[in-house]
C-alpha cells in the first residue's frame, strides 16, 4: 500500500516547520545522539515503512525510515496531531 499522500504532507508541514516533538521522542534524540535536523532529514528524504493504528489514541501513526544529516540509518514515529502539525512520537537509530 502507498502512503505517498502522508508522506506529501508531512514533508510539506516540515518545510513549513509545522511540527511538535513530544518529551519521549526528545528524550530519545538525545539518547541517540540525533538533533532536529536529522529528523526532519529522515521525513524528507525517507519512506514510509509501516502504518499502524495507536492502540491508546486509535490514530494512525506513520513509521518513517531516512538518513540522518550525516547518512545514518534512522526512523521516526509520527502522526497528524489535532492541529495539522506532525507530532513527532519517537525516533531512534537503526
Amino acid at each position: 500500500m502507498s502512503y505517498d499522500r502522508m508522506l506529501i504532507r508531512f514533508r510539506h508541514s516540515i518545510r513549513a516547520k509545522r511540527y511538535v516533538l513530544t518529551l519521549h521522542a526528545e528524550d530519545e534524540m538525545e539518547q541517540d545522539g540525533l538533533n532536529i535536523f536529522d529528523l526532519e532529514h529522515v521525513v524528507l528524504t525517507g519512506t514510509v515503512i509501516e502504518r499502524q493504528r495507536d492502540i491508546r489514541t486509535d490514530q494512525w501513526k506513520y513509521h518513517i525510515g531516512g538518513a540522518t544529516i550525516v547518512g545514518d540509518d534512522a526512523e521516526v514515529v509520527v502522526r497528524l496531531g489535532p492541529t495539522g502539525k506532525v507530532l513527532f512520537i519517537t525516533v531512534y537509530r537503526v
